[in-house]
């Protein structure tokens, strides 16, 4: 805390009865109000407090009818200045209405809340004589970390800062707001009002505190790096930045989010409402990381409660027949009774599977169906898709097991084997493991589905999952409306198609009706198979519906899979000093390296060391890269001409 106990404004405790207003700014790119808004906006509203909704942007007319019962009054405005200039606008739409209150809370929906009770936050705060306080703060540092020059002012973060009449009806305040200058992205929020505005009013002499101020943390940003102490404490707020911040960053802090959705659950917050939230705006990779989403599991089941068993439809594509057998196999000896249906190519390959399954017991399974249908080019996704379209929508089932029988004939018979085992271990391995994937679905209602993660062992797909599919994958979700942000360099994806889904999950991808005539090659998208363009959409969809997705491994494979990647890890980053995050900022500053050579490593040596050089160079560059190129097209033409007479 900074204060200056002699600014003589009249500062004061907030009035015993006293009436509070707090501004809410909301964003969201659908026009919609999440219910993590709800219930923070729930436990705020109190017979003496009034709340002025501010939306940046939209608002559905739903959307307005949901917030209308929580709320005093809704305005919404054009979404610029980010929560800065909806605070100022909101002031600005008060006019001299503000006099009717003894506290200003200026806040917005950057945080997850009440973890904790407001009420005791309050019941200190208003026995402190102040003109403003925050919720958190940061402590002064320099050089300034976003200019690296200057100095950051200690500050109150901006995402909560209660102001009272002495400061919000003086000159001062009105004079600040009225030249307060735009703020296009979000540093210019950071860097020309959150770490300006209580230097700003301390040195106008406003007395300012905090509620939980750094310097009883172990570092100067405890909203991000101890947000478990926060909470311990009694802070009512945690901030979502923790679960979408760049995980490298995290990484170097040692910020856990897994082990931070585990103390707000024992904090009795409804963890769901931020698993959904952040499967609907944050990229799939990154809540994956941030949020510890991958689950490994044995043989031994634990927490599946067996008396209170889901509906189960296994959909399974058959295109290799011997591999029918042992998948039989396996789910007969799921510890939960199965409607069985299976396609497969009609003529010889489903009269073959008929012929398989007539010669089996099939008492362990409850229906059993087999459907022939015709060749096509969409595989196991248009089985699944159009073939299985009615099992997926009649809601007969709770939980959906979509897998396919095939022989890969690209990949070498070892990495064949292990990408089917990869496959179908992580999956249905054993009864004990597949028990526990159950007891994920029976524990989280927001669970949409679970499946192995990326293959990182025969399958260079690290750093290269989306290969040639990231433009029509975010041409196809754009036509359904999917919104969730695409991830960078990789993916969370069932690659290979299989996957343990809540049925309402799973029928996100019914969005249209597909028909096998759709996975026909595309003239628009040369190469690209809708088949495997949707496996790589479907975290995605189901995001947008805000279902989150879990990747799940059974002990053995993770053992190789972690002990392969962390060799490799060693080996990539063995030549550059620092963290990991300084290392792939060095990599990603040197850029693309297609086949190295001098040409390519100069260039990666002024791009990552001069790139203001870089910066004018590659232009030039690549337009004398296409001279020669069309240069040695012209030789090669002449020369078949030479070659021809």
């Amino acid at each position: 805390m900074i204060a200056d106990a002699t600014s003589g404004r009249g500062t004061a405790p907030f009035r015993d009865g006293g009436r509070r207003l707090i501004i809410y700014v909301i964003w969201d790119r659908r026009g919609q109000v999440e219910d993590y808004v709800l219930h923070a906006l729930s436990g705020l509203r109190t017979p003496t407090t009034d709340i002025l909704a501010v939306v940046n942007g939209k608002l559905a007319e739903n959307a307005r009818e949901r917030l209308a019962p929580l709320v005093s009054d809704v305005l919404v405005r054009r979404n610029r200045g980010f929560d800065i200039w909806a605070h100022k606008e909101a002031l600005d739409y008060l006019g001299d209405g503000v006099g009717d209150y003894d506290e200003i809370v200026m806040t917005n929906d950057t945080w997850f809340g009440p973890v904790r009770p407001y009420a005791p936050v309050f019941e200190d705060m208003d026995r402190r004589s102040v003109d403003f306080w925050g919720m958190t703060d940061h402590a002064r540092e320099e050089p300034n970390p976003f200019t690296g020059e200057g100095v950051l002012h200690y500050h109150l973060q901006s995402f909560w800062i209660a102001v009272r009449p002495p400061m919000f009806l003086s000159q001062e305040w009105r004079t600040y707001w009225a030249e307060l200058p735009e703020m296009p992205d979000y540093f210019d929020a950071v860097l020309k009002h959150e770490v300006v505005f209580t230097h700003r009013f301390a040195e106008l002499g406003f007395v300012h505190d905090v509620a939980f101020p750094s310097a009883s943390y172990p570092t100067d940003h405890p909203a991000l790096f101890n947000a478990d102490l926060l909470i311990d404490d009694g802070c009512p707020l945690v901030k979502r930045r923790p679960f979408f911040h760049y995980p490298p960053f995290l990484d170097r802090h040692a910020v856990i989010g897994r082990e931070l959705l585990d103390r707000i659950a024992a904090a009795g917050y409804p963890t769901e409402l931020i698993l959904d939230n952040l499967s609907r705006n944050v990229s799939p990779r990154i809540v994956n990381t941030n949020a510890g989403m991958l689950e490994v599991f044995g043989d031994r089941a634990s927490d599946y409660d067996e008396t209170n068993p889901p509906r189960l439809a296994v959909l399974l594509h058959v295109s290799s027949v011997p591999h029918l057998d042992p998948l039989l196999d396996l789910l007969v000896a799921l510890p939960v009774c199965a409607d069985l249906y299976v396609s497969a190519v009609e003529g010889d390959v489903a009269d073959a599977v008929d012929g398989i399954l007539s010669r089996r017991d099939m008492s362990g399974f409850g229906t059993v169906e087999v459907r022939a249908i015709p060749k096509n080019p969409g595989r196991h996704m248009a089985a699944f898709f159009v073939g299985h379209r009615d099992v997926i929508e009649n809601g007969s089932h709770d939980l959906l097991l979509l897998l396919h029988a095939k022989s890969s004939v690209r990949k070498s018979r070892a990495v064949s084997a292990y990408f089917s085992s990869h496959q179908i271990d992580n999956l249905i391995g054993s009864p004990g493991f597949f028990a526990n994937l159950l007891g994920l679905f029976q524990r989280e209602p927001g669970l949409g589905a679970v499946f192995p993660p990326t293959i990182r062992v025969g399958i260079p797909a690290t750093g290269s999952a989306w290969s040639v599919y990231r433009g029509r994958v975010a041409d196809t979700l754009k036509s359904a409306g999917v919104k969730v942000p695409l991830d960078g360099a990789s993916i969370v994806a069932p690659l290979g198609g299989m996957l343990l889904g809540r049925r309402e999950a799973v029928r996100t991808m019914l969005y249209r009706t597909w028909t096998y005539e759709d996975y026909a090659p595309s003239v628009k998208y040369t190469g690209i198979s809708l088949a495997q363009t949707q496996e790589r959409m479907v975290v995605y969809t189901m995001g947008e519906h805000g279902f989150h997705c879990r990747t799940v491994l059974n002990s053995e494979h993770a053992a190789v899979s972690h002990t392969q990647v962390e060799f490799e890890l060693d080996q990539l980053l063995s030549t550059t000093p620092g963290y990991p995050v300084d290392q792939i900022s060095f990599f990603h500053r040197a850029g693309w390296a297609p086949h190295g050579g001098i040409v390519g490593m100069t260039r990666m040596y002024i791009r990552a060391n001069h790139p203001r050089v870089a910066r004018f160079i590659e232009p030039v560059y690549y337009r004398a890269r296409r001279v020669v190129i069309l240069c040695k097209g012209l030789a090669r033409r002449v020369l078949r001409r030479g070659d021809e007479n």
